[in-house]
């Protein structure tokens, strides 16, 4: 049977609503460019795109609802059944598959008792694999939300969602303090990130990323991109950190007898 119209939003919602949603149109010389953010606002305000959710959007951009709904089909971004507090991603892509990316997400399903895209009970974690993180040189990567969870294993990534669950304080190893997925929702949706310090916490890409950009600039490049396994980086100290290689799986590329990194000088 044919769906009936979405239901409106409370008229307080939607006079909320429609104020951010101006906002966002104003950015944009052609209103119907303003879709993808618009989708986004309306993702923060349930934690998902609802059908209410999508008509808002066509209301507000003068488009069809088929027209939204082709769209937010198409990202994966947007999710289209009510998910957790946190979004927890784990790249499973060929590099990180092969440094335990498989095995963390296999480890994730059994511990939570969900599957991929599986929310647990408590509502606070969604899972789901994803493609690739763009984050390589830090495999294997776990995303929360958009932010970096660097060089995890089984265990450490075990550990992260018993603390996201808990309501434990969880520091990304990159990047801006983390927060709820509503939350991310709305600043992906251009608003801004008020929280004290979240702009001058976002990091950038890791030194390995970044060996071809020095040297396209002439730069000299550092002699060594990871330090060995065990030992601080030259001038710092050895910080806390839940790594790959304080707990390698059993495969050549991370055993003792083969440290993590180049051995010869970047470049050659």
């Amino acid at each position: 049977m044919p769906q009936l119209p979405a239901p409106q939003y409370p008229a307080e919602v939607r006079t909320r609503l429609e104020t951010d949603a101006r906002q966002i149109i104003d950015r944009y010389p052609d209103s119907r460019s303003a879709l993808l953010p618009l989708l986004h606002l309306v993702q923060s305000e349930e934690g998902y795109v609802t059908r209410t959710g999508m008509r808002f959007c066509a209301d507000m951009l003068d488009l069809t609802t088929a027209e939204v709904t082709a769209v937010a089909t198409f990202y994966s971004m947007y999710r289209r059944k009510p998910s957790g507090d946190y979004q927890v991603g784990v790249c499973t892509n060929t590099l990180c598959a092969v440094m335990g990316g498989d095995a963390i997400f296999d480890e994730l399903k059994e511990h939570l008792g969900v599957g991929n895209g599986g929310t647990t009970e408590d509502g606070k974690v969604t899972l789901e694999h994803i493609e690739c993180n763009a984050a390589c040189d830090f495999a294997p990567v776990v995303m929360v939300n958009w932010e970096f969870f660097d060089n995890q294993t089984p265990e450490s990534a075990r550990r992260l969602v018993d603390d996201l669950r808990a309501g434990a304080t969880v520091e990304p190893t990159r990047g801006a303090p983390l927060c709820t997925f509503k939350e991310t929702s709305r600043i992906l949706a251009g608003f801004p990130d008020e929280r004290p310090g979240a702009v001058e916490a976002t990091g950038g890409a890791g030194p390995a990323s970044l060996v071809g950009l020095r040297l396209a600039k002439g730069e000299s490049p550092q002699p060594r991109v990871v330090h060995p396994r065990g030992a601080a980086p030259q001038g710092g100290s050895a910080a806390e950190h839940l790594s790959s290689h304080d707990a390698p799986q059993h495969t050549s590329e991370s055993d003792p007898a083969h440290p993590a990194g180049p051995v010869s000088e970047e470049g050659e």
